[in-house]
């Protein structure tokens, strides 16, 4: 993972109610094993909890003071057990449009804070609509897409835009080299049938079809790429806060065509991190009328980079740095800068 030169610092059993605990819902998932190995190097107790006793066992093993436990979806009671105690809790099962809602409710009973990794449109607005009140009267901060897709685009874009008060247009165009799905993925893709939606003319309008296509000219290692209009969750997110009447996400069409085959296997670790060989770039410009600002982070893996950025944003809201509660973007906070101030920390290179 990412280091930012701190020493790792082995978890222990907890013993007070000060150390920071913090659940991973979807912790045997690909994504949750990255997000509690990041937990555990920031120095922070994880409780597993998911579904399959004998995967959240097979982590535990190797996850220093780490907690197993069991909770189902449809058994509210579970979920209460298996957030007790801890700060915060992260989402890492997808599809998302299916255990957001159940595990945002269990984190405001308990009184708790919410994060998710989705890149589901439909999941992350739903989140916003329906949770807004309930997350607010208990005074609790819930944030969705916390991740590469919807977190990273949303950082950029406001590095990007900076201080200006409000751009014509923010377009993020996204390079990968390759794309071994998860499971997780191709089950997401395969429930995620809401239509995409981007912001133009100042409101959310349906995506073309066919979606618009160009070429764009991306820093090092891709250089000049074929794209395709793709939005993802940063639509919902970076609308809700920056004053720009065009929002756009793009692909490059690599690796559409290792997600649309069937045969395209699942990543492989080449690191004792767990990482794979992917490369990414996400290459942002905002425009106001002739003025052009542009920010870029390149990195290694999709799923792994998740990690250190949603703990990163989990760790700020438990130590009470941003003077957001409710439903809030990624980067709707008042700890912007020393965020974007760790941007090099918190990629992975």
């Amino acid at each position: 993972m990412t280091s930012d030169g701190a020493v790792t610092k082995e978890v222990t059993a907890r013993s007070s109610k000060s150390e920071k605990v913090v659940a991973v819902y979807g912790a045997a998932g690909h994504t949750g094993r990255f997000v509690t190995a990041e937990l555990v190097r920031r120095g922070i107790s994880p409780l597993l909890c998911g579904r399959d006793e004998r995967k959240l066992d097979d982590v535990a093993k190797s996850t220093p003071g780490s907690e197993v436990r069991v909770a189902k979806l449809d058994d509210p009671a579970s979920l209460n057990r298996a957030l007790d105690g801890a700060l915060a809790v992260i989402n890492c099962a997808g599809p998302y449009l299916d255990t957001a809602p159940q595990v945002i409710e269990a984190a405001i009973r308990g009184r708790i804070h919410y994060l998710d990794l989705t890149a589901e449109q439909a999941s992350a607005a739903a989140t916003f609509e329906n949770f807004a009140g309930a997350s607010e009267a208990v005074g609790v901060v819930v944030a969705p897409a916390m991740a590469f897709y919807g977190g990273l685009a949303d950082l950029l874009s406001t590095v990007a835009v900076g201080d200006w008060s409000r751009v014509d247009e923010v377009r993020i165009a996204i390079a990968l080299d390759s794309w071994h799905p998860t499971l997780g993925t191709r089950l997401t893709g395969e429930r995620n049938t809401v239509p995409r939606v981007v912001w133009s003319e100042d409101r959310m309008q349906l995506l073309e079809d066919p979606a618009p296509t160009r070429t764009w000219n991306f820093p090092e290692p891709f250089g000049s790429q074929d794209i395709v209009e793709v939005p993802l969750s940063e639509i919902i997110t970076i609308s809700r806060h920056l004053q720009t009447s065009e929002i756009h996400n793009y692909l490059n069409t690599t690796p559409l065509a290792d997600l649309n085959d069937a045969n395209t296997p699942p990543p492989v670790a080449i690191d004792g991190a767990g990482r794979s060989s992917q490369v990414f770039v996400v290459d942002v410009k905002a425009r106001r009328g002739s003025e052009l600002r542009r920010a870029s982070a390149r990195g290694r893996d999709i799923y792994a980079v998740s990690a250190p950025i949603v703990v990163e944003a989990a760790v700020r809201i438990i130590d009470g740095k941003t003077k957001r509660i409710g439903v809030a973007a990624a980067m709707n906070s008042s700890t912007l800068q020393s965020f974007c101030s760790r941007l090099n920390q918190i990629i992975l290179s």
